[in-house]
């Protein structure tokens, strides 16, 4: 078995990894890379293998960096399937056609001012119809299922515990002599999040893992203190009369941070303030969670039954139209915005920043993880002048970090996991975080005594 590894090699982003066995290639992931502009559009553009000569691919969840180049993928010469469960199906459905829509409505923003500087017109990498044509190729499963990938190739999902529907997957080569098992994490969520049931741990040993790092070394805090937070954020917020914009992952973050508001609100902890919810994207993955109750846990469900909607209250208002997305802007009392891309690297709340960094009544609230050279890294850096749609705007407004929402395990909750595995593997390779928080946990885990742990860099294949 070989494995190459195209992406999120010592980086959080673009996830890729190619998988050769049996005379076969099975492509994990295939996602956006996020960056310096120029870095991510060349990257992401040029895929860096033959996409005709990939079999099939599996996908663990629909998170743009794991989901995101899909469409080029397939544009590519692509024509297998793409396994992935129900739900990332569904979100992907969405995802990828608002992915490809953004990149096109960004890009004519872009080529206006390009015009007027006389610069040539850019492309985006793909476009709505890629998009579309893409969905073709899913094939969704159960999780705790056998499915065939291939020749003497199967695979089984279980629950990551880290967005809808997300999974771990285990991928068996039967050979002659022997038989190999891989496990592979897609991003491993935490233990008692709000939402979704736990991580599952897979029953057979593993040969292989591929385990992610984004939060390798470092610890997060109980989701009782990550409210609390949050709940002061608002109210000093609120008494000095601003707005909290919250740049948010239209998928998991943004119903999470809604579902905590519910309970602050129902709770008294916060004021009645005015919620908007201004992606289109979260609103329709919002009605893909409330139809998929089985991949909620136990309070949640229970929370189902005496509130019947957690994502639906009081004063809280989704906007669809760009018309009410800028009505947003006329709002003078208090409020709260969340908006996508989590990584202010896209969409509406390019718009909201813009509007109200310079003004220091409000405030910009970061619940996720921020790459390198993307806006919302110079955010968390408190860069005192950031540029948004090519113009310089000042960062008046304080920037508060809230780690504690994070659907990513933590460098504990990542050797836990591993050490109920039912034995240690033979090999275990490090991909999906920052070379700061890939090499410690490498360290940690020799310790445990596994000897064969790797941390690769882009382009780098192994052969077990």
């Amino acid at each position: 078995m070989k494995i190459t590894f195209h992406g999120a090699a010592r980086t959080v982003t673009g996830s890729m990894h190619l998988v050769e066995c049996n005379r076969q290639r099975v492509l994990l992931e295939c996602g956006l890379f996020q960056g310096r502009r120029k870095e991510a559009f060349k990257r992401n553009r040029n895929l860096p293998f033959d996409a005709r000569r990939v079999d099939a691919m599996i996908l663990s969840h629909a998170h743009i960096d794991h989901s995101g180049n899909i469409p080029n993928l397939v544009r590519s010469g692509f024509d297998g399937h793409i396994y992935c469960t129900a739900a990332t199906r569904d979100l992907c459905s969405i995802m990828l056609r608002d992915s490809a829509y953004i990149q096109e409505k960004d890009v004519a923003y872009v080529n206006k001012k390009r015009a007027r500087r006389g610069k040539p017109p850019v492309e985006p990498i793909y476009t709505t119809a890629d998009a579309e044509a893409s969905l073709q190729h899913f094939v969704d499963l159960q999780y705790r299922r056998w499915f065939e990938v291939g020749r003497g190739i199967r695979a089984q999902f279980y629950d990551a515990g880290h967005i809808l529907g997300s999974a771990i997957t285990v991928l068996e080569s039967r050979g002659l002599i022997k038989t190999t098992r891989l496990g592979f994490t897609g991003d491993l969520g935490r233990i008692d999040l709000p939402l979704l049931e736990d991580p599952e741990v897979p029953p057979e040993p593993l040969d292989v893992l591929i385990i992610e790092s984004t939060y390798g070394n470092r610890h997060h805090g109980p989701i009782q203190e990550t409210e609390t937070k949050l709940a002061r954020v608002v109210n000093e917020t609120a008494k000095r009369g601003g707005k909290v914009i919250i740049p948010a992952f239209a998928i998991e973050r943004t119903q999470e941070i809604i579902y905590s508001l519910h309970k602050l609100t129902d709770a008294g902890r916060i004021p009645d303030l005015p919620i908007f919810v201004d992606s289109p994207l979260a609103i329709n993955a919002t009605d893909i969670f409330r139809a998929h109750h089985e991949c909620f846990d136990d309070e949640t469900n229970a929370f189902l039954l005496s509130e019947h909607d957690p994502f639906g209250f009081g004063r809280l208002r989704y906007t669809r139209t760009v018309e009410e997305s800028k009505a947003i802007n006329e709002v003078r009392e208090p409020c709260i915005v969340i908006s996508a891309s989590g990584m202010c690297e896209a969409g509406r709340i390019l718009h909201h920043l813009k509007n109200n960094i310079q003004d220091e009544r409000n405030t910009v609230l970061i619940v996720s993880y921020q790459a390198p050279n993307t806006l919302g890294r110079k955010l968390v850096e408190r860069q005192p002048v950031v540029r948004i749609f090519g113009e310089e705007y000042h960062l008046n407004a304080p920037v508060e970090i809230i780690n504690g929402y994070s659907s990513h395990a933590d460098r504990d909750e990542l050797l836990g996991w591993l050490c109920r595995l039912p034995q240690l593997p033979r090999h275990v390779f490090i991909v999906h975080g920052d070379e700061d928080q890939a090499l410690p946990l490498a360290d940690a885990i020799r310790k445990l005594g596994v000897s064969s742990v790797r941390v690769p860099t882009r382009g780098e294949s192994y052969t077990v």
